[in-house]
């Protein structure tokens, strides 16, 4: 059993770190504008804030944060960043009552909003502005209050503008009623986050003109010749030609990254140090959270396997690994038996290999262990982008033009025999498309809303559901990194019905535009997806894009399948990465109003949102 919610708090920090701490990061001193927390003199870790019950007081304001050397104007819950820990319990009521509190012309705007992500409540509680309830405005108050019927790990944040971006995030814990599956002596959170200081609402400005500015890694000149060296002239010229025709680059992993975030553990730097003190022998369970708008992270602690036991809140057969990766949105819990040496690293870098965050866990504060490299930046193949060994003799594509391509319309490949119309816009309002032929030719199909798309810059043409694949940049490391196909839940699928129908839908995008969408509409001009009261369907996703998108779906939980259509894991957020082709069962349990859309923050406000409504 664990002795405590958080582990041992921290002793005061020592000068040195006090000093190390202002320049890494923490609230901004001296701004004479806003009263101070306690704690808010050092910006060196700090343990995070909890408050457990079932009775909460959380106010969104505005206060000032300093990460980088710069103080710029942050979106807290009761003054920090993280906002504080909640630690509820299943089977109880909580109330919460949260308090907008923004300054007047605050460039975070005046309406906020908290979501509880992941977690099964009724609609108006679910936080969503729009859909859910009409948004908390500045000055008022709004209730929350909900039964707590499941347990684990999950995080709150805000669905108002890029609020979340700003700061407005924070851990959720939930003890279950039932003894867990597992032992361990200490229990901390680690929640993973990416922070800028810019106005994210310029950043977004920035993405939409000018959506590769933080790939500084595009291919030169040199690269081209060493590609012939190795490759041959033909096969070398004939993969740039691809990269042409699809406006993109092998080198462009996210479009966000450390040339502009500085990334965060548990709210510090890594001139901060967040540290987790343990005792040699200890079972230490590590709550791993990815809080941030954009960033993926590969999770590793040289020295030592971490056993992971639960996804998404979710309890899975225990599977030991060194490194595993970590989308937007997504939690594991892992155990780990640090021994044979007093500290040792947590290292999370960026799959775009442009930085990282570290922390450490020790036997004392102050402690340090050795921070490892980043790796090699890995580049995308045509392979990766789900056209089956472009250039290998996979599928011959001198029939798509770069109009084609560019474009998204298809137009040198044979559909006989598929009727498309099925895949109208209509679909996304709730149309089978079970009876389509997906296999005929061996080539994926595609929604007609998506043919001569000006928002449609590629699509797949071989995608596989890649469940035991690691991860472009994790495959072949020499570490056992751990894969979808590792994640197996304790429990049977807990509806047991097949699914009733099957709804296809193709998460599509254009990258120079920076428009993302389902099926090529973008939210603004989307039919909702209308799910039947108690039915048990099938969502199939395609990923036509050649970026990684969380898809998540708010009320309800998504019970991944293998390639068989066997019950393999719940979750509450689903990794898509570029190629894939995924399939999950939903039981539309909960009426109401919904939001489904990427965890990708300016994914999501670029487009790639849907409103799910489940009706009687």
């Amino acid at each position: 059993m664990p002795t405590d919610s958080s582990g041992s708090p921290p002793p005061a920090p020592s000068r040195r770190r006090f000093v190390t701490g202002l320049a890494a990061g923490g609230v901004a001193v001296g701004m004479g504008l806003w009263r101070l927390p306690a704690f808010a003199a050092s910006g060196a870790a700090q343990p995070l804030q909890t408050l457990s019950g079932t009775e909460f007081d959380l106010t969104i304001g505005e206060t000032p944060m300093n990460f980088t050397g710069v103080t710029r104007p942050a979106i807290t819950v009761n003054g920090s960043i993280p906002a504080p820990l909640l630690r509820w319990r299943e089977g109880t009521t909580v109330n919460l009552r949260v308090r907008n509190a923004l300054p007047p012309g605050s460039i975070h705007g005046e309406q906020a909003s908290i979501h509880w992500h992941g977690i099964l409540l009724p609609a108006n509680m679910d936080g969503v502005p729009g859909l859910s309830f009409d948004g908390i405005n500045r000055g008022e108050t709004y209730q929350y209050r909900f039964n707590v019927v499941q347990g684990g790990t999950y995080w709150y944040h805000s669905h108002s503008g890029f609020q979340e971006q700003a700061g407005l995030y924070g851990p959720l814990v939930i003890d279950p009623i039932d003894p867990e599956p597992f032992a361990y002596d200490r229990d901390y959170v680690v929640m993973l986050s990416d922070w800028t200081d810019l106005d994210p609402n310029s950043l977004f400005a920035r993405l939409k003109k000018r959506s590769d500015f933080d790939n500084f890694s595009k291919q030169t000149v040199g690269d081209f010749f060493d590609d012939v060296k190795q490759h041959g002239l033909a096969a070398t010229v004939e993969d740039r030609k691809m990269w042409g025709q699809m406006r993109m680059t092998p080198t462009d992993l996210s479009d966000v990254n450390g040339n502009t975030y500085t990334f965060l553990m548990n709210g510090t730097t890594s001139l901060g140090n967040w540290t987790g003190l343990f005792r040699s022998g200890e079972k230490v369970r590590l709550r791993f959270i990815n809080g941030s708008a954009m960033t993926y992270f590969d999770v590793r602690i040289p020295g030592l396997k971490m056993t992971v036991v639960a996804a998404d809140g979710q309890y899975v057969h225990p599977v030991t690994v060194d490194e595993f990766r970590i989308a937007t949105a997504e939690t594991f819990d892992v155990i780990v038996e640090p021994t044979g040496q007093d500290a040792f690293t947590i290292f999370a870098q960026d799959t775009g290999r442009t930085g990282y965050i570290s922390g450490t866990l020790a036997v004392r504060e102050g402690l340090r262990a050795p921070v490892p490299n980043v790796d090699p930046k890995p580049l995308l193949t045509m392979d990766d982008m789900g056209h089956g060994g472009m250039g290998g003799g996979g599928h011959d594509m001198s029939s798509m033009s770069q109009g084609a391509m560019a474009g998204g319309a298809m137009a040198g490949m044979d559909h006989s025999g598929h009727d498309m119309s099925s895949m109208a816009g209509g679909a996304m309002a709730g149309e089978s498309m079970a009876g389509m032929d997906h296999g005929a030719d061996g080539m994926q199909e595609h929604p007609a809303t998506e043919t001569g798309n000006p928002l449609v810059d590629m699509q797949t043409m071989a995608p596989t559901p890649k469940l035991d694949d690691p991860g472009i940049g994790l495959r072949d490391n020499g570490r056992r990194v751990l894969s979808y196909a590792d994640l197996r839940s304790t429990f049977r699928d807990p509806d047991g019905r097949e699914p009733g129908r099957t709804v296809e839908l193709h998460l599509t995008g254009h990258m120079e535009r920076f428009a993302w969408s389902f099926n090529g509409v973008k939210f603004a001009d989307a039919e909702p997806l209308r799910l039947n009261y108690g039915e048990r369907m099938r969502i199939v996703l395609v990923n036509d894009t050649m970026m990684s998108h969380p898809i998540h779906l708010h009320g309800m939980w998504s019970d991944l399948e293998d390639e068989s259509g066997n019950f393999m894991v719940r979750k509450h957020t689903i990794d898509m990465p570029p190629g894939s082709r995924r399939s999950y069962r939903v039981r539309a349990d909960a009426l109401g109003r919904w939001a489904y859309h990427c965890h990708l923050l300016y994914h999501m406000e670029a487009g790639m949102f849907r409103e799910v409504r489940v009706e009687e």
